[in-house]
């Protein structure tokens, strides 16, 4: 019987979240907009109102819905870092699904930047401007260094004004960031990796204010290619002579 009600209590939560799904694709229903009662939407469902109430209760939980009283279950839009939030801890545990993101994220980041080449505006720029500036003031810095990495990639994918990419890139934000800051550690090993930085960064904010989405997108995935080459190395001990010696 518990197994019976357990499989019911499933299904009854997939047809609610169905339910919800399909009417905010079509646009039937809204952010701010008031649902049904769990009375009549239990009856709509055909499932009993504790899995109705469940099932809102889970909604709430990924920002979905609010509850709210003398009122009843309002739409609302979606915290995004609830996916990061997701993603981090989901992803983190598997083995080598770092490297995994790290591919997603090249591929949202050189259509981002094409885009920015065409969409970018003077706030954007400023703002890329502003982040460039930091990766030089915290080039010795493993966790301001890496921040400011994020930084500027991220104004990247903002200066590109799509919403989902900015979604799917912020949903990644926890990954990216430790990725960043462990790149950041590999300077003490790699000196080198001072004016590749500074300058890789510099080169392709050249290129977005150039509105050259062509030369963007090369210049990146090169950044991208030369960062890995440097995690190569790190891995076989072939660090820099200079910090060797020293």
């Amino acid at each position: 019987m518990e197994l019976k009600r357990t499989a019911e209590g499933e299904k009854g939560f997939e047809k609610v979240f169905a339910f919800l799904r399909e009417r905010l694709l079509a646009g039937s229903l809204k952010p701010g907009d008031r649902l049904i009662s769990e009375r009549e939407l239990a009856s709509l469902l055909g499932v009993s109102r504790p899995i109705v109430r469940e099932a809102l209760r889970a909604l709430t939980v990924l920002g979905i819905v609010e509850i709210r009283d003398r009122i009843g279950t309002v739409v609302t839009r979606p915290d995004v870092s609830v996916l990061n939030d997701f993603f981090t801890f989901a992803l983190a545990q598997q083995a080598d699904m770092l490297d995994d993101v790290m591919q997603a994220r090249v591929a949202i980041e050189c259509q981002a930047i094409r885009l920015a080449c065409e969409r970018a505006n003077i706030a954007d720029f400023e703002r890329l401007q502003r982040a460039l500036a930091k990766i030089g003031e915290t080039i010795d810095e493993a966790d301001a260094g890496g921040m400011a990495d994020f930084d500027f990639h991220r104004a990247i994918v903002v200066a590109s004004h799509s919403e989902t990419l900015t979604v799917l890139h912020s949903s990644m934000a926890g990954l990216l960031t430790h990725s960043h800051r462990s790149r950041r550690e590999l300077v003490q090993a790699f000196p080198s990796m001072k004016t590749y930085l500074i300058d890789d960064h510099r080169r392709i904010f050249e290129a977005v204010i150039a509105r050259d989405p062509e030369r963007a997108d090369a210049t990146l995935r090169k950044h991208f290619a030369i960062g890995d080459e440097y995690r190569r190395r790190a891995v076989v001990g072939d660090i820099d002579k200079s910090s060797a010696s020293g």
